[in-house]
C-alpha cells in the first residue's frame, strides 16, 4: 500500500502502459520506490478494444505495485494523441498574451475550439518575439480515457503530454548539456522528436514507430500482426551494412533488412524537422542524440542513427538525478531505464521542479477543481450564517415572543430543506445503483478481449509449417480428473457439448449461433457435476477448447506433441494436461494420404461464461 505522500505516476502509451511510485527524502532527493509495465495490443485492426485493454492493464499494475485504488495519480498520454504547435507572438505586454493565444488557438487547432481541451505556456526565446507552446486534444478522447482511469479507482490530478514530460526529465537529468540535443522517443505508433537548447524546447511527432516495423514484417512474410510482433521482439535487429548482414544467418539478415527499410524514412524526417527548427524558430542543429521508448530496444538501432545522422548516440537515462529504492530490480532497471522518462517527468512536476507544466484538464477533473475552489467560500458563508443566527438569538433571549418567532422561522427553513433533501437522497441511491451497473458493464466490455487473447496465445505457441488448425470449438462439460478432488484417481467421464451450432455457417442474420446446452446432462452426470458442488448451474461455463486439425510429412505427428508441450509450458490461458490425456485422435502413420487428422482438448485455466458468450453472438 502506497504511503499518503507517495507520488504515483502513470504513462499511457499506444502499446506500453507503465506505472511508478516515487518518494521525496527530507533533503529533497526524489527516489524511485517501484515501477512496473505491461503491454496492450498495438494492432491497428484492434483499435476498438484499446480502451478496455487500458483499463485492464492499469488494474493489473495497481495490484502488482500494491497501490491503493483511491490513490491520486498524474498521467501522460502519447504524443500521437495530442496536437502541438509552437506559435510566435509579437512583443506585447504580458497582460494581453492570454487573449492573443486564445485567438491563435482558434486559427491553428484543426477542430472547433469548443470541442477540444487545450493549454499553453510561454517559452524561453532567443529574440524579442514571444513564443508559446500550444497543446490540444479532442475533448471526447481525453474524457473517455480519463473515465477509464477513474474506473480503476484512481483520482486524476494532472494530465500531461508525453513529449512535455520527456523534455522535463531530460532537462533535469542532463543540466550540463551545451548546444542543442535531440531526444528521439520511439513509441509504438509515433516517434517523438524533442529538441532541447538551453531551456528552449521544440517537439514534433512523426508517424513512424514500432507498429510500422511490425506491419512491414507482417506484410513481407504474410503473417498476422501478433506473429510479426513476436518475430520483431525475439529475433529482430537493425541491419547496418553488407558486412554486418553477411555475418548473420539468411533468415536473420532478411528480417534485419526489413526492419532497416521500415526505419529508413525516419532519418529524412529528422533532417526535415531540424531544418524547420532552425529556419522557423532560430534553433541550431543538434550535436548529440538520445534514444528512448520501446523502439530503442532493437539491437544496433543506436549504430543505425549514428551512421545516418553522423552524431553521437546514447540511451536516455532519466534516473541520473534520482535515487533508487531497495525494492527495485537493478538488472531490470538497467535494461528499461530509457523507457521511464515520462514517469520521472511527471514525478518532477509533482515536486514543482519542471519549467514546462502543460495542464490538460478532463471534464471530471475540472468539476472537482471547481468544487474544491468553491468549498472554502461555502464553508465561510455557512459559518457567517450560523454566527448571524447566534448573535440574533443572543440579543433576543429576553424577548420571548421574538424568540418563538425566530424558532418558527428556523423550523420552517429546516422543513423547507427537508423537502429538498428527500429527492436528493433518492437521486443518491439511483446514482449508487448506476455505478454498480456501470462497473458490471465495464467488466463485460473488458471480457470481450478474452477470445482475442485466447486466439493470440494459441497462435503464439501453436505454429508449425507441418501442422494447421481447421476447427476451434469451445465446449462445456469438461472436468479434469487430475484436479477433481473427488475423483480418487479415477478417470472422469466428460460429457462434452459444443457451444456453437454445427450449422452456424448457414444461420440467418439476427439469429444466435449459440447451441442449446443439455442442462440435464450437466446436472445429472456423475463426475462432471461435482465441479458444480451439487447444484444445477444457471449458466454453464466454457471449460475447454476442442481443437481439430491436420499434420503432414513424416514424423509430422511428433510436431503435434511438441506444440502441445509448448502450450503446457508457456501458455497463460490453457491449463494443458499430459499429452496422452490431451489427444483424442492422432494417428502416427499417413499411409497414402497427404495429411492426417488430429483432435485435442485444451482445458482453460479460467472458465468463460456462456451467458457472456451468448450475448456476443447476438
Amino acid at each position: 500500500m502506497a504511503a499518503a505522500n507517495t507520488i504515483v505516476t502513470l504513462n499511457i502509451g499506444s502499446q506500453r502502459i507503465a506505472m511508478a511510485a516515487f518518494d521525496v527524502s527530507k533533503s529533497g532527493l526524489l527516489t524511485l520506490l517501484k515501477y512496473d509495465s505491461t503491454s496492450i495490443l498495438a494492432d491497428p485492426a484492434a483499435e476498438m478494444a484499446r480502451l478496455p485493454q487500458i483499463r485492464v492493464a492499469i488494474s493489473e499494475l495497481i495490484d502488482r505495485l500494491g497501490i491503493s485504488k483511491t490513490t491520486k495519480v498524474r498521467y501522460s498520454i502519447s504524443g500521437q494523441s495530442v496536437f502541438t504547435r509552437f506559435i510566435k507572438l509579437p512583443p506585447i505586454e504580458d497582460d494581453n498574451i492570454e487573449q492573443l493565444v486564445a485567438f491563435e488557438a482558434q486559427q491553428h487547432v484543426p477542430f472547433p475550439i469548443e470541442e477540444v481541451i487545450w493549454d499553453w505556456q510561454l517559452l524561453d526565446s532567443n529574440s524579442s518575439e514571444k513564443e508559446v507552446a500550444l497543446v490540444a486534444i479532442k475533448g471526447d478522447s481525453l474524457n473517455d480515457l480519463n473515465d477509464i482511469v477513474a474506473d480503476t479507482g484512481l483520482k486524476t490530478i494532472d494530465v500531461d503530454a508525453s513529449p512535455m514530460s520527456l523534455y522535463n526529465a531530460l532537462l533535469f537529468n542532463y543540466p550540463e548539456l551545451e548546444g542543442t540535443s535531440l531526444l528521439i522517443d520511439i513509441g509504438a505508433k509515433t516517434c517523438n522528436l524533442i529538441y532541447l537548447e538551453g531551456k528552449r524546447m521544440f517537439t514534433r511527432s512523426v508517424a513512424v514507430g514500432g507498429a510500422s516495423i511490425t506491419t512491414a514484417i507482417a506484410k513481407e512474410y504474410g503473417i498476422n500482426f501478433s506473429e510479426a510482433e513476436a518475430q520483431k521482439c525475439n529475433n529482430g535487429l537493425v541491419a547496418l551494412n553488407t558486412a554486418h548482414t553477411s555475418e548473420l544467418s539468411d533468415d536473420s539478415a532478411a528480417l534485419a533488412m526489413v526492419i532497416r527499410n521500415a526505419l529508413s524514412k525516419l532519418p529524412a524526417e529528422i533532417a526535415r524537422t531540424t531544418n524547420y527548427f532552425r529556419s522557423q524558430h532560430g534553433g541550431r542543429a543538434p550535436q548529440k542524440i538520445f534514444l528512448s521508448g520501446g523502439g530503442a530496444n532493437l539491437p544496433y538501432i543506436d549504430k543505425f542513427f549514428e551512421d545516418k545522422l553522423n552524431l553521437p548516440v546514447e540511451r536516455f537515462n532519466p534516473l541520473r538525478g534520482l535515487s533508487v529504492g531497495a525494492e527495485v530490480n537493478i538488472e531490470q532497471l538497467n535494461a528499461e531505464a530509457h523507457m521511464l522518462g515520462e514517469l520521472v517527468g511527471l514525478a518532477l512536476r509533482a515536486e514543482g521542479r519542471t519549467p514546462l507544466t502543460i495542464d490538460l484538464v478532463p471534464e471530471q477533473v475540472f468539476h472537482e477543481r471547481e468544487t474544491k475552489r468553491r468549498k472554502p467560500w461555502l464553508v465561510a458563508a455557512s459559518m457567517l450564517l450560523i454566527a448571524g443566527w447566534a448573535v440574533w438569538s443572543w440579543t433576543n433571549m429576553g424577548r420571548k415572543g421574538l424568540s418563538e418567532e425566530g424558532l418558527k422561522i428556523i423550523t420552517q427553513q429546516v422543513s423547507e430543506r427537508d423537502r429538498y433533501a428527500r429527492p436528493l437522497d433518492k437521486l443518491a441511491k439511483q446514482e449508487a445503483q448506476l455505478e454498480v451497473d456501470a462497473l458490471q458493464l465495464s467488466g463485460e466490455q473488458a471480457a470481450r478481449t478474452d477470445w482475442i487473447d485466447l486466439l493470440d496465445d494459441l497462435a503464439l505457441h501453436f505454429k508449425s509449417d507441418k501442422v494447421w488448425i481447421v476447427d476451434f470449438d469451445p465446449v462445456v462439460g469438461f472436468v479434469r480428473s487430475d484436479i477433481d478432488p473427488e475423483s480418487s484417481g479415477e478417470e472422469t467421464a466428460n460429457i462434452l457439448q459444443s457451444v456453437i451450432k454445427s450449422d452456424y455457417a448457414a444461420i440467418k442474420s439476427g439469429e444466435s449461433a449459440m447451441a442449446q446446452i443439455n442442462m440435464d446432462a450437466l446436472s445429472n452426470g456423475d463426475k462432471p457435476q461435482r465441479a458444480q458442488v451439487g447444484k444445477t448451474p444457471k449458466s454453464p461455463e466454457i471449460t475447454a477448447i476442442r481443437v481439430k486439425g491436420f499434420w503432414r510429412e513424416k514424423n509430422g505427428h511428433k510436431e503435434v506433441d511438441e506444440l502441445i508441450d509448448r502450450l503446457r509450458n508457456g501458455s497463460k490461458y490453457f491449463n494443458v494436461m499430459p499429452t496422452q490425456q490431451t489427444i483424442i485422435e492422432k494417428p502416427t502413420d499417413l499411409g497414402d494420404a497427404y495429411a492426417a487428422r488430429f483432435e485435442i482438448i485444451l482445458p482453460l485455466r479460467k472458465p468463460l461464461s456462456m451467458k457472456y458468450s451468448s450475448a456476443i453472438s447476438k
